[in-house]
């Protein structure tokens, strides 16, 4: 199995090049990078989808759609005179040089464990940071805009690294019980929301101190109802049955049976 070559890239360059010409296609024409911006962040969810459902051929063709996105968009910023293709590979080739001196510094501290990488990869931008004008905060380079999850996921590594978090797992977990408790107490919609806030961020907390991506986590959980909840469905259609003609006993007995199933 070989790499990539030149001319694989070159073809999907001068392919990019073709819809976005005068008789190329007229919706990829007109895009814009805010009106492309949703379907990139979409297939990128198709990639994460077929990583976990560990199906190859589809892992493949993500991986090409979203490899699309990146010259889509390159080739938008190239015909407005901001950067080409070449340069957003140039400049991911030497940022990841940069950031592993381990690996191409022969001066370099060699590393043999990946939280020391972890450590050593923060601290390197942090010296970024400081040489394009200063960082004001921790959180200066997280973006807001990440799944709620993932953003938070982020923040609460930011605070472990400087030094405000839980020794233990249990900690969190007693953190856990308390916020559950305030939410039980919440006396309207708005004080619910805050509490269920926290008792969210909390739980991504715990997640983080027991090494698990709660991203990860939660749509494993969510598919894995996807699935108990179809193999329900598949049992009442037998029968030519909906689940809106069984009631709540006989789906609680059905939804036994698929968590023995699946």
């Amino acid at each position: 199995m070989s790499g990539v070559t030149g001319t694989v890239m070159e073809e999907l360059e001068a392919l990019m090049a073709r819809l976005r010409g005068p008789d190329g296609c007229p919706w990829d024409r007109e895009q814009t990078p805010l009106s492309l911006l949703p379907y990139t962040i979409e297939e990128a969810y198709e990639v994460a989808e077929a990583v976990e459902t560990r199906n190859p051929v589809a892992w493949r063709d993500e991986l090409g759609d979203l490899l699309f996105h990146v010259v889509f968009h390159s080739r938008i910023a190239q015909e407005q005179g901001e950067f080409s293709l070449a340069d957003v590979v140039a400049g991911v080739v030497e940022k990841m040089t940069r950031r592993h001196p381990h690996v191409f510094d022969p001066n370099g501290e060699r590393l043999a464990e990946a939280a020391l990488v972890l450590g050593r990869w923060e601290e390197i931008k942090r010296q970024e940071k400081g040489e394009s004008g200063g960082q004001v905060s921790v959180f200066d380079d997280i973006n807001s805009r990440l799944p709620a999850l993932l953003w938070a996921a982020k923040v609460q590594r930011k605070m472990a690294q400087v030094g405000f978090d839980w020794k233990e797992p249990s900690g969190v977990i007693d953190k856990v019980h308390e916020e559950l408790a305030e939410l039980q107490q919440a006396a309207d919609t708005d004080a619910r929301e805050e509490e269920l806030g926290d008792l969210l961020f909390t739980l991504v907390n715990l997640a983080r101190h027991l090494q698990i991506n709660p991203e990860s986590a939660l749509r494993r959980a969510t598919r894995k109802f996807q699935d108990r909840f179809r193999f329900m469905e598949q049992r009442l259609h037998a029968d030519n049955r909906t689940p809106h003609e069984a009631d709540l006993e006989e789906l609680e007995a059905l939804w036994q049976e698929s968590k023995r199933a699946i």
